[in-house]
Parts: C-alpha cells; sequence; structure tokens
C-alpha cells in the first residue's frame, strides 16, 4: 500500500477513534442501510456509541453541585430515546426553561410502540412527558397528528388531500393526523390498534379497516 494511503481500522485503532472523537456524523444510504436492506453490524455499532456517549454522561449529586448547560442552544427536540437519563433531562429542562426563546419541540406523543415484535415499549411521548412535567411546558410537536407534515407532503407531491389515503396502526395519531388534512384513512391491525378497542363508539373510526389482508368495512369517519 502506497505511502499516505488509508489504512485499514484495526481494534486499537477502532479504540483510539472513540476517545478522540465527540460526535459521529453518518450518512444513511450506503453506510447504515443499502437500499431496503440494513447493512450488517449497523445496529451493534450504534448501541456501542450511544452506551459510551450516554456512559460519559451521567449526573454526579454530590453537595453544591451546580449543572452548567449551553447557552446558545436555539431548540430542544424530545423523541423515542432508550438510553434516557437524569443527564438528559436536566440539560433539556435547563435549556428550555433558561435559554432565551430556546423551543421544546417533539417528534411525537406515542405514549406506546412495538419496540419489538413480542410486546409493546415505553414511547416517545413518556420522554416527552417527562420533560413538560419539569419545565412547565407545552411542546410544539411536527409529528403526527400535528399537521405540520402535511404542509411539507402537500408542497412536495402536489396532490390534493381527498386523493390521499393515511395508512396506520394507530387510532390517536396515524387516523386522526389523515381525517384532520382531510385524506382518506386506512387502519391496520398489525400495530397497537386492535379490534376490540373499535368498538368503542367514543374513539375515532377510520374509513377502511384492514384486517388479515382483507380489507373489511368499517364505519365511515
Amino acid at each position: 500500500m502506497r505511502e499516505g494511503a488509508a489504512q485499514p481500522l484495526t481494534a486499537s485503532d477502532a479504540a483510539y477513534l472513540l476517545h478522540s472523537v465527540d460526535a459521529f456524523l453518518f450518512d444513511c444510504d450506503g453506510v447504515i442501510w443499502k437500499g431496503d436492506t440494513l447493512i450488517d453490524g449497523v445496529p451493534q455499532t450504534l448501541d456501542l456509541l450511544r452506551s459510551k456517549e450516554d456512559g460519559k454522561k451521567m449526573v454526579d449529586l454530590k453537595e453544591h453541585r451546580f449543572f452548567k448547560h449551553d447557552k446558545g442552544v436555539g431548540a430542544v427536540v424530545v423523541g423515542l430515546d432508550p438510553y434516557i437519563n437524569y443527564y438528559k433531562l436536566q440539560y433539556a429542562t435547563l435549556c428550555i426553561r433558561e435559554n432565551l426563546g430556546c423551543l421544546f419541540i417533539a417528534t411525537n406523543r406515542d405514549a406506546v410502540g412495538h419496540m419489538t415484535d413480542l410486546q409493546e415499549w415505553p414511547g416517545a411521548g413518556c420522554m416527552v412527558a417527562a420533560v413538560c412535567a419539569s419545565t412547565q411546558k407545552e411542546p410544539v410537536v411536527v409529528g403526527k397528528p400535528s399537521t405540520f407534515m402535511m404542509e411539507f407532503l402537500l408542497k412536495k407531491l402536489n396532490v390534493d388531500t381527498s386523493r390521499m389515503c393515511m395508512v396506520g396502526d394507530r387510532l390517536d395519531t396515524d387516523i386522526l393526523f389523515g381525517q384532520t388534512a382531510g385524506c382518506k384513512t386506512l387502519l391496520v391491525l398489525s400495530g397497537v390498534t386492535t379490534l376490540p378497542s373499535l368498538q368503542d363508539p367514543k374513539k375515532l373510526h377510520p374509513s377502511r379497516l384492514l384486517c388479515r389482508q382483507v380489507v373489511c368495512h368499517a364505519r365511515i369517519a
């Protein structure tokens, strides 16, 4: 290999790199995934990097402890974080409460989600609720059911909402988002919502219901 050429990364090189870098920036296509396939080793690598990062940022609650934060932060975005800890909650709280004009943004307020195929897990809404409690403020929600995303889609697709169909597994986010925007809605039972829960007359109802790969009629909303 010619002098000056890039060398293969060894185990010792990787250890040094981890300690010499504070932030990794990743391209996605070809690095995280290729087409519709996740590249081997990516989940394990990201988990390792997250654990290293979180392991360094912990709160030591000693006497007279004063927590410093970046006064230049202009927005705090709260989403699903399986590595949430007291350090992150305090940092977010101080930025929102003390930084003039700092925005509090939530990706969504889902109470639970299927992080694995066998059971539900706490969703992003749990993290958002914690920051709401500590700051006594409500966030700007950019995910469903907020119509924030629809404004972008209308410009991008140039399609009237009456010609759109929102497909989702949640009544309180996906279906509500579609109905608020004036779309047709299709509920699938492969996720959060179950067929028994649709019997509640107080709940939203989709335009159509997809059950066991057969399109079944539901009450037209």
